[in-house]
């Protein structure tokens, strides 16, 4: 007996948009890629903990100026604020491609929630960490 292919089985809507990206080039290319992204940023700014790390950055971003003695500690301040902002939308990514496959629970879907989890966790004591030590430097 044949089995459809995966793609035959899809509705055509959906792998129509995706292959009308992938068939753009240059500016055009560019400028929706941009547009995504920004409908990447909507959508995570609806997570709670984005939304706090991202309000929080509104005022640790312009700290790393004062707090920052050379570029390179600014950069790395900055960075490690942008950091947790950036494993927080990969680690709502992931939770988000789990619940759409289903609401049940699965251990490789909890192992993967959970290893999520721990990269934003890891991130938070990057940012922790850089801080303390310029403040340590600074103010010592």
């Amino acid at each position: 007996m044949n089995t459809p292919r995966q793609h035959e089985t899809m509705p055509s809507a959906p792998r129509e948009a995706t292959d009308a990206q992938k068939q753009r080039t240059g500016i055009s290319r560019m400028l929706h890629a941009f547009g995504y992204s920004i409908a990447g940023l909507r959508a995570g700014w609806g997570e709670t903990a984005f939304r706090q790390e991202a309000l929080a950055s509104l005022v640790l971003i312009p700290a790393a100026f004062w707090l920052g003695r050379t570029w390179v500690e600014v950069a790395l301040l900055t960075a490690s604020v942008i950091l947790v902002m950036v494993v927080e939308l990969l680690n709502t990514g992931i939770e988000t491609a789990i619940d759409r496959i289903g609401p049940e629970w699965h251990d490789l879907s909890k192992r993967a929630k959970d290893m999520g989890s721990a990269a934003v966790l890891l991130s938070l004591l990057v940012w922790g960490g850089v801080w303390i030590a310029a403040l340590w430097n600074r103010l010592h």
